[in-house]
């Protein structure tokens, strides 16, 4: 059996947003796209960018960061990503004063986009511990670290824990680039071939439209995977991270990326590539 004719592999995060956009393609709301999904795989987005350096799923979210070490084997699509601007990985702590090189800040996983934009912003900071993302606000208001780069609805709820903003990195991005910044997108394996992929995208696409059409309609398998947040947390999230470029990056969108992906190689993160960004399917932007 072909890599095109097997039911696909699908990885992406438990976080609304993700969970917002493809609702409709795993619950039977759109045409048949002439595939199907294996049950869908639900993680953390660490640990989903540490699984596409093993090749282990079809079709998967991951920060654009781990995206940059995989090009050989995967390919961007142009739906479903995460980008956008006021949208940013927060940098916090306890008190907002000292020497940033001299604190042990905490990440949310080595490859996520939120660590490589620290490692621009302050490549001075060596000190760094990995975490997982729903454990950074405890630890550093607890004092086990000295700060931290929170993502996702943390961002509503830090001041909770007694937490002063250092940095908004995805400001500081704006600033640098006058670019949004490119935090996550769909990426799926290139074996799988330009037919089957451009499709992929088009129902991811269409998915999304779904969703913004219809926005109660998932909101129970949405709260099932949203760690018991509140309902307006988690509008305000999908508020945020769901926008026209979750339905197509355009020009604007690939030109973050690209911008993300050359300041990576040149500050040596990730190896130099030639391989386009993405497949080229009708009136997509691809040339990297």
């Amino acid at each position: 059996m072909s890599e095109n004719q097997k039911n696909l592999s699908l990885g992406i995060s438990p976080c609304p947003n993700d969970t917002f956009i493809f609702y409709a393609l795993l619950h039977g709301k759109l045409k048949d796209g002439g595939f199907a999904f294996d049950h869908p795989v639900l993680e953390d987005v660490e640990t989903l960018n540490l699984w596409a350096f093993e090749a282990r799923l079809d079709i998967t979210k991951l920060s654009f960061h781990a995206f940059g070490h995989v090009r050989d084997t995967y390919t961007l699509l142009t739906s479903g990503s995460a980008l956008g601007r006021g949208c940013g990985p927060l940098l916090v702590a306890k008190e907002s004063d000292g020497d940033l090189s001299e604190k042990k800040i905490a990440v949310p996983g080595k490859y996520t986009t939120a660590a490589m934009l620290l490692n621009l912003y302050a490549p001075e900071c060596r000190n760094i511990e990995i975490m997982r993302f729903d454990e950074i606000m405890p630890a550093v208001s607890s004092g086990k670290v000295d700060a931290g780069v929170i993502i996702h609805e943390s961002r509503f709820t830090y001041q909770q824990y007694g937490l002063k903003l250092i940095c908004d990195l995805g400001s500081w991005w704006e600033d640098h680039t006058g670019f949004p910044v490119p935090l996550g997108g769909i990426a799926a394996k290139r074996s799988l071939g330009k037919d089957l992929l451009c499709r992929i995208d088009a129902a991811i696409r269409e998915s999304v439209t779904w969703a913004v059409a219809h926005p109660d309609l998932a909101m129970s398998y949405i709260k099932k995977h949203a760690q018991e947040m509140e309902d307006d947390v988690i509008r305000s999230h999908i508020g945020l991270y769901v926008n026209s470029f979750s339905e197509d990056l355009g020009q604007e969108g690939f030109a973050a990326v690209i911008e993300f992906l050359q300041r990576g190689e040149e500050a040596g993160v990730f190896p130099r590539s030639s391989l386009p960004v993405a497949l080229s399917c009708e009136n997509v932007l691809t040339k990297s």
